[in-house]
């Protein structure tokens, strides 16, 4: 099987959460999804849930032979690894995953959908993508995510993180 192109989010409010990040992005590495291109670390306001600090995301541009469901199973790994706690929706994490797009595939399966159905609607999600991939097109929207930010109606605050020479993959 040849490797495909995927996107992912990640992010973290718990802990040291820029070393959580680099090692999340080690252990992609090790289990295979090899990183082509990062994004700059963002300061992101928390959207619902209860009251909690700010996120630092990112998003990593990867090529995977992995099938869409091991994916998602070594991503789960990698969140528990680092102490993810699955309590209530939107609440604080040491770590999250989350698969964006795999490839132009489409898929709604139990636990996955592929693009990811919030993907659009979220500005912590869009505004790094859009520094690494800004021409990319949403497989069922048809948008690219440049177009996909603009028309965002999330107000929620996104801000470069001092953290971001953290180191870009060239």
């Amino acid at each position: 099987m040849p490797s495909l192109p995927v996107f992912l989010a990640l992010g973290a409010n718990l802990g040291a959460r820029e070393a959580t990040l680099a090692a999340a992005l080690e252990a992609l590495e090790r289990r295979g999804v090899r990183v082509v291109r990062r994004s700059g670390l963002y300061l992101t306001e928390p959207v619902g849930g209860p009251a909690q600090d700010w996120y630092v995301n990112q998003v990593v541009h990867g090529e995977t032979v992995l099938a869409p469901a091991a994916l998602l199973e070594t991503a789960l790994a990698i969140e528990q690894a680092h102490g993810r706690e699955r309590s209530v929706p939107n609440a604080p994490r040491t770590l999250d995953i989350d698969i964006l797009l795999y490839g132009d595939h489409v898929l709604q399966a139990p636990g996955l959908t592929i693009p990811h159905p919030r993907l659009h609607e979220r500005r912590f999600v869009l505004v790094p993508l859009a520094e690494i991939a800004p021409d990319l097109r949403h497989p069922l929207l048809g948008f690219t995510v440049r177009e996909l930010l603009a028309r965002c109606a999330d107000t929620s605050r996104v801000q470069a993180h001092s953290a971001s020479a953290a180191g870009r993959v060239p």
